[in-house]
């Protein structure tokens, strides 16, 4: 059988992505290859030691209290956070979707915080849910409801170590841990709008003669909504899913900016800031490299599931 010969222009086109594949086989997939290798080893200070040592640093982690909390904290954020953005997303983006007046003014308003690093946003919510102590009194948001006359407002946003109702599993608590609210409402405030412009261009292409056949039919606005546009938006929803959830358990720049040390009691804590310590301030490389590997599962747990199905839809079409 005659081989087939690459044209001028597939040669052309090959030589142009080669050196962005060789990047990436090299700088993401390489080093994830590598992390990888070293949260198998020995290597627990700065000289590096890649002796096999299996998989007693995950056996050692997954028994370590603090890790356990960041686990605790992850899940609920991450439920609490995609929800929050998904419901006030879509609200937002139906509210704008009515054609009010001034609607490119509240749009901008809306996306405004996408434009604000989570560092800034987590240096802006820590002054604004700051509580204060004996000596400043109230701080923030606190110092607002006591000018408004309820003096005995005293919330410790995220200095709050309590866990609500709880309840103890050996020697982990779970249920809400009530710091991590200050943590979700920054996020949400940030990536709400994002969330909102997702479902608005959703909206904005639902033809308009769908919805007058629905009119002619009988149906109310909400009825619309329900059975004929939010079903046709399960794709956004899903992709809006993945994008969130992605951003939720890799999240650190917010959390390290309103609270460096995860908290008291690790209230605020997350994978990613205990890796960030235990690899840059404590030099174990092989149990944060550990961390990494985990937390790359996670985000898989989302990720590879969305693209297996998105590659079966397109075969299908």
């Amino acid at each position: 059988m005659r081989k087939r010969r690459l044209t001028r222009d597939q040669i052309t086109a090959i030589l142009l992505i080669a050196p962005s594949l060789i990047a990436i086989g090299i700088f993401v997939y390489g080093f994830i290859i590598w992390s990888g290798y070293a949260s198998l080893s020995k290597w627990d200070g700065i000289v590096p030691d890649f002796r096999w040592n299996g998989f007693r640093n995950y056996i050692r982690l997954f028994g370590t209290e603090r890790f356990q909390i960041d686990l605790r904290n992850t899940i609920f954020f991450t439920i609490v956070f995609i929800l929050a953005c998904l419901v006030i997303g879509l609200f937002l983006a139906i509210v704008l979707d009515q054609r009010i007046k001034g609607e490119n003014i509240f749009r901008s308003i809306f996306l405004f915080p996408m434009a604000i690093s989570f560092i800034v946003t987590g240096v802006v919510w820590r002054w604004l849910l700051n509580p204060g102590n004996q000596a400043t009194g109230a701080l923030g948001i606190n110092l607002l409801i006591h000018k408004l006359g309820f003096r005995g407002f005293n919330f410790g946003w995220y200095t709050n170590p309590s866990i609500w109702p709880g309840f103890t599993i050996g020697k982990l608590e779970l249920f809400v841990p009530v710091g991590m609210f200050a943590i979700v409402l920054a996020a949400v405030w940030q990536m709400s709008g994002y969330t909102m412009a997702l479902f608005l261009a959703g909206l904005r292409g639902v033809p308009d003669e769908l919805r007058e056949a629905a009119r002619v039919d009988g149906a109310s606005e909400t009825e619309i909504y329900r059975y004929i546009i939010l079903p046709m938006l399960q794709p956004i929803t899903l992709s809006a899913v993945i994008i969130l959830g992605h951003i939720s358990m890799k999240i650190f720049d917010l959390v390290y900016a309103m609270t460096p040390g995860g908290g008291p009691a690790f209230v605020t804590d997350v994978p990613s800031l205990f890796m960030f310590k235990t690899v840059f301030q404590g030099n174990h490389y092989a149990q944060g490299a550990a961390i990494a590997t985990i937390m790359l599962l996670m985000v898989s747990v989302l990720v590879v599931p969305y693209l297996i199905n998105s590659v079966r839809t397109e075969v299908k079409v």
